[in-house]
């Protein structure tokens, strides 16, 4: 058996992803997925990346609808269909083809009540499975034991159904993940981005045209995403990969050994709190003045502005403005002694 914890990421892009696909059952979708992300990480630690190829990563990587396929993974030349179910008498074989008669590998995946663990039981030959049903059709009156449950191949040995390789371990080994703020390592004037994508180990980023060797990054600033058609902080950072690619926001690729954790994250327009005080209201920040040492962040407090709204949007562009025009007082502070705060 092979298990599998999904992150937060992993479950907001399981989520939303079931959303935007417009699946009439959003959670029976949604575990799905969480499914399909268990056997890539199972793919990613024994299976020699050029041997299996997931069809649907971009789809859920990037919060979009499936195209059409009839399986979820090849592998090996196998077509490889995988089945998530809290009740294990889906996996039996009869449930198990009544549905997929037509792939030549289902793999059967358990979730908790939760979906916050997934194991992946084992995997059968859909022509195993057929001769099974067959056989039991065979006997009439009560169903003899060794028939009455699927036994189903361990997952230890999927990867016999190959050449034969040492234990792998494809991971990516990059420490970044979306909604990180980074710079330029090594460069104290470069601009903040933000992560959107975090690619896999055996994609191949390119660079001003140059196939990178290395781990890919794809990043995009704050100000393109500000000309967005709605606040992207408000946005879980598992889905902007998503609203990147539906408003066709420019994203900037690097090898995540040039890039480095922002020392001073912030930028124009994003909520914040600061940290010493108990019950902190929660503020703009309206400018980043890299001149300043010690305070080196202005922001106003989101309940100081004229608006009906409980949590007004300025445009980050127009906060300067819209304090003076509303007589918003705005305070500095040292960037050290705030933090992000997202409005809820």
């Amino acid at each position: 058996m092979y298990l599998y914890t999904p992150d937060e990421i992993d479950r907001e892009r399981a989520h939303h992803q079931a959303v935007i696909q417009g699946a009439d059952d959003i959670d029976g979708k949604r575990i799905g997925n969480l499914g399909e992300l268990a056997f890539e990480q199972f793919c990613r630690e024994y299976l020699p990346v050029e041997l299996w190829e997931w069809q649907n990563e971009a789809a859920i990587r990037r919060c979009n609808p499936e195209s059409f396929s009839g399986y979820d993974f090849e592998v090996f030349g196998y077509e490889v269909d995988i089945k998530t179910s809290r009740d294990v008498s889906a996996f039996r074989p009869a449930a198990l083809l009544e549905n997929d008669p037509d792939d030549d590998i289902i793999v059967m995946v358990w979730h908790r009540d939760n979906e916050d663990a997934l194991i992946l039981l084992g995997w059968e030959r859909t022509e195993t499975l057929k001769s099974k049903v067959s056989t039991q059709s065979a006997y009439s009156g009560e169903e003899p034991e060794k028939l009455a449950h699927l036994a189903a191949r361990p997952m230890n040995e999927f990867h016999e159904l190959g050449p034969n390789t040492a234990h792998l371990n494809q991971k990516p080994q990059n420490p970044f993940t979306p909604g990180d703020r980074v710079q330029k390592a090594g460069d104290s004037e470069a601009s903040v981005a933000v992560v959107v994508e975090v690619l896999p180990p055996e994609k191949e980023g390119q660079v001003y045209g140059q196939t990178m060797d290395g781990e890919a990054v794809s990043v995009a600033f704050p100000s393109s995403l500000d000309e967005g058609p709605g606040d992207w902080r408000t946005i879980h950072p598992a889905k902007l990969a998503s609203y990147c690619d539906d408003q066709d926001i420019g994203l900037y690729t690097y090898k995540h050994t040039n890039l480095e954790f922002a020392d001073n994250p912030f930028a124009p327009g994003d909520y914040v709190i600061k940290t010493e005080y108990d019950d902190p209201d929660l503020a703009v920040v309206v400018a980043v003045d890299e001149n300043e040492a010690d305070r080196d962040i202005s922001v106003a407090f989101l309940n100081q502005f004229d608006s009906e709204d409980d949590q007004p949007y300025v445009q980050p562009a127009d906060l300067v403005g819209r304090c003076e025009t509303d007589g918003v007082k705005q305070y500095t502070y040292h960037h050290s002694a705030l933090e992000f705060e997202p409005p809820v």
